[in-house]
């Protein structure tokens, strides 16, 4: 591959998502109550959503965030909305039995449901664009796998198929994979224009949301209520949602134990031609590849490429991704080149043992998080079931499942992370060992 062209310096260092979202109003300094029904824990997805759901149910729900709304990868993320785990169907019928993984593949696609039908049905201007989406094979053994993929899909209900190298064209413009597999279900959403619209309805549904209000520890009451200690005060209740997914701190210990925050990032450039945004995004889906540290992206609805990945295990800045993901983002559309960066930013995504979400009760107190990359969907559905559950309803099929425990010396920093990163950069390099073939081969 030709040198490519310098990046250039010039570009905001704040989330694209931030410089196109309604503002906020402050929710800080507010009077806290001395008893609720009901406290939530974290001021993203999963809290609004859960906080809403309360509200509705009647009960007078209090939320507290240790920053702002919508501080962590609700406003921060890639916009990628698509049923599904990290684990296709297929294999989570040799990990959970196929009733168990038929179920919980189903909560996805209602996940899936729930956001689009919710942004519908309320008028919210999120920029839904559900075109599905193309997962790229970075090794051909991985093409080789995706009509197997499309027979576990559809075993499921979800129509896909796999697309041969010589034929991604016609899906996106690329030649730099072996092969895809296209998925006409979910697709893109502005995540920030989302989350705004979110804490409407919860705050009109009465919840009552504080921003500025660290929780610093839960205790149990012997009646069964719980309190609720802040740096601003107690408050009594009797239920709690912890929702801090990638912000887990000391005030749930057990569940930081289970929790790796992992840094995510991604680029934004200036606004493309629309020719060349029509030859890099034919179907105006959503792309990620199969790598570990993988790459994700599509074109927004201002036609902008939204390029996004993991890039490093170890702490890191805004500025050397930028170079990573412009390097990673011209290897796979070199015809980006010249075109200037005008937004680099990250945040913290919540990857767990088994990489899959979780939500149950610990002590008593109910947890929804550790989405591990299906966030943007799966943290409004599991904030609105934990409600539903605290509310006597039942508990979803992902309750069933054991949220394991990271195997470390470990009390929230994950020390051994840049070990596995250079785990994972090996197994990628070894993937890679043989070259897409050219499309005339």
């Amino acid at each position: 591959m030709p040198s490519l062209p310098p990046l250039n310096r010039d570009y905001e260092r704040r989330a694209y998502w931030h410089a196109t979202m309604p503002q906020l109003a402050d929710r800080s300094g507010r009077d806290l109550p001395d008893s609720v029904d009901a406290i939530v824990i974290g001021g993203g997805y999963t809290g609004i959503a859960a906080a809403r759901k309360l509200a509705l149910q009647g009960a007078r729900t209090v939320l507290l965030e240790a920053n702002t709304l919508g501080f962590g990868a609700s406003t921060r993320n890639g916009g990628i909305a698509h049923p599904g785990f990290k684990w296709g169907p297929e294999t989570l019928v040799k990990r959970h039995g196929r009733e168990l993984a038929h179920a919980l593949y189903a909560e996805t696609v209602q996940a899936t449901d729930l956001l689009a039908g919710i942004v519908r049905d309320q008028g919210i201007d999120a920029e839904l664009r559900f075109n599905g989406y193309l997962e790229l094979a970075w090794a051909r053994k991985h093409a080789e796998d995706f009509p197997a993929e499309v027979a576990a899909l559809a075993e499921v209900g979800t129509t896909a198929r796999a697309i041969p190298h010589d034929q991604l064209a016609a899906e996106i413009g690329t030649s730099a994979y072996h092969g895809g597999l296209a998925v006409d279900v979910g697709g893109v959403v502005h995540p920030a224009k989302w989350f705004v619209a979110l804490v409407g309805l919860a705050e009109r549904a009465g919840a009552e949301l504080h921003e500025g209000v660290r929780a610093t520890s839960i205790r149990r009451q012997a009646d069964g209520r719980f309190v609720v200690e802040t740096k601003r005060g107690a408050i009594l209740t009797r239920d709690i949602l912890v929702a801090t997914n990638g912000y887990t701190d000391g005030v749930a210990p057990t569940l930081r134990r289970r929790i790796i925050p992992i840094g995510s990032y991604i680029i934004a450039t200036e606004p493309l031609p629309e020719d060349l945004a029509r030859e890099l995004s034919p179907t105006g889906r959503a792309y990620f590849d199969t790598k570990n540290f993988l790459s994700y992206w599509h074109v927004s609805k201002d036609r902008r490429m939204l390029f996004g990945g993991r890039v490093s295990f170890m702490p890191t800045t805004v500025d050397r991704t930028a170079k990573l993901l412009y390097k990673r983002m011209l290897e796979v559309h070199p015809q980006l080149a010249g075109y200037k960066v005008e937004y680099s930013w990250g945040g913290k995504v919540a990857l767990t043992m088994d990489r899959m979400p979780h939500i149950g009760r610990a002590g008593g107190v109910m947890y929804a998080m550790g989405y591990s990359g299906t966030g943007l969907v799966m943290s409004n559905w599991l904030g609105t079931r934990a409600a539903e559950w605290m509310g006597g309803g039942e508990a979803p099929a992902l309750a069933k499942l054991r949220f394991p425990i990271v195997p470390a010396p470990y009390e929230g920093r994950p020390w051994f992370l840049p070990f596995a990163g250079e785990f994972f950069r090996f197994r990628d390099r070894m993937a890679a060992r043989e070259k897409v073939a050219a499309p005339d081969s």
